[in-house]
């Protein structure tokens, strides 16, 4: 059983994790706010050029050759813009992911040493009860960690499938622009 000094320590070193997660929150929360402003700021900024550059055409083959080169760096800012915002997103939720994780194993440890405890005054005859029970932990605790791994390995499959679109993106974009530069 635990004494009232330890449930005093549990509660404060969860407390301090969730402290160090609304901070780590508030932090990129903060990244966000910087990212979308630079976005907006470098967009209004994309813009203008790119209207004076267009307004300064003398024909339609020039309007198209203009438009196409305008359109490729600001394919490639969205698509930057895009995979900025997915590795923050990605990062917060890895690191509550983490603190859950810790959260989980802490407990599991705490709960085996209470069975444990627990095992070593159970009643004469209840061996074949805690052998049981024994066997159960060690499942859900192997079943946990299966799933853990799976999810790991489907976080990183997303975050290939992403820098593989990302790519792809890229590519197509500056393809159609060459086409255009090409066509005009």
């Amino acid at each position: 059983m635990m004494t009232p000094e330890q449930i005093l320590d549990v509660q404060k070193s969860n407390l301090e994790k969730i402290l160090g997660l609304s901070q780590k929150s508030f932090s990129n929360v903060e990244k966000v706010v910087e990212l979308h402003l630079n976005a907006v700021k470098s967009y209004m900024e994309d813009s203008v050029e790119a209207v004076k550059a267009l307004s300064s055409a003398k024909d339609i083959q020039d309007f198209m050759a203009v438009s196409s080169s305008v359109a490729q760096p600001l394919s490639e800012k969205a698509v930057s813009y895009s995979k900025d915002m997915y590795a923050l997103s990605s990062g917060m939720v890895s690191e509550a992911a983490k603190l859950v994780e810790e959260q989980v194993s802490e407990s599991n440890k705490k709960f085996v040493e209470l069975f444990e405890s627990a095992s070593k005054n159970a009643p004469a005859g209840s061996e074949g009860a805690v052998a049981l029970m024994k066997s159960a932990l060690t499942a859900a605790n192997t079943a946990y960690d299966s799933v853990s791994k799976a999810t790991k390995q489907a976080v990183e499959m997303a975050e290939a499938n992403m820098d593989a679109a990302t790519s792809a993106t890229i590519k197509a974009a500056n393809t159609a622009s060459s086409k255009a530069r090409k066509a005009a």
